[in-house]
């Protein structure tokens, strides 16, 4: 069964409507159908929350070390209360996907993404879950640090949150430790088709300030 379901995303008002923090957003539904309040938890780096289920206690984190560190914050809970890598559940913002689109798989590669890196590294290995939310591409590569840090258009955000949602289906089974439900439940989804190019809409919706070329964490603030 998943224990620990952890959100990527970077901490701040700032980052909390951007594409990069979908991870977040996810946790954030989580709680609320659970019933239980994300806390801060020094000792973990991040917000914490524990849900007592039918098949025992499950943790909710958010890590708040920025996206470049988060596998501190997940080690550091992981190994206290003796989850193993394949009850860890990472819920990611995954460029390769288009928004409403998701892939719930276990393993791989990170992919680029900074948060995964340092999980893999931190658990000594890849053998986790990852629920992948599609935010999209910008199309070009020396573009992705500034897009994932920009708000997406009010229709891609409707289509993550929608897909977020229905992702949120899957979560009994995961409990139950049916992984290949869970599986079926969020690949079951219809998928979005392909929107227009992403660089004119974002150029249209954004409205927040260019972010540098560095993911938050590379530098963190004092």
């Amino acid at each position: 069964m998943i224990r620990l379901f952890v959100g990527l995303g970077n901490p701040g008002p700032e980052y909390e409507d951007t594409r990069h923090n979908a991870g977040f957003w996810f946790i954030d539904d989580l709680a609320r159908r659970l019933g239980v309040s994300l806390l801060p938890d020094r000792a973990y780096h991040g917000l914490v929350a524990r849900a007592n289920t039918p098949q025992g206690p499950v943790w909710l984190l958010q890590p708040h070390t920025y996206m470049n560190l988060s596998g501190k914050s997940v080690a550091a809970l992981a190994r206290f209360f003796k989850v193993t890598p394949e009850e860890v559940l990472v819920v990611h913002d995954e460029l390769d996907l288009l928004p409403g689109q998701v892939k719930l798989k276990k393993g791989g590669g990170h992919g680029g993404h900074n948060g995964l890196r340092d999980i893999h590294a931190q658990l000594g290995t890849p053998d986790y879950w990852r629920l992948r939310l599609g935010i999209g591409h910008p199309g070009v590569k020396h573009e992705v640090a500034n897009y994932v840090l920009r708000k997406p258009p009010q229709s891609e955000r409707e289509a993550i949150i929608k897909c977020i949602g229905q992702s949120l289906d899957a979560v009994d089974a995961m409990l139950a430790g049916d992984m290949g439900k869970a599986v079926t439940v969020v690949h079951a989804q219809p998928q979005r088709p392909k929107p227009p190019r992403k660089e004119a809409t974002d150029k249209a919706s954004d409205t927040t300030p260019a972010a540098s070329t560095k993911e938050p964490g590379d530098t963190p603030p004092g």
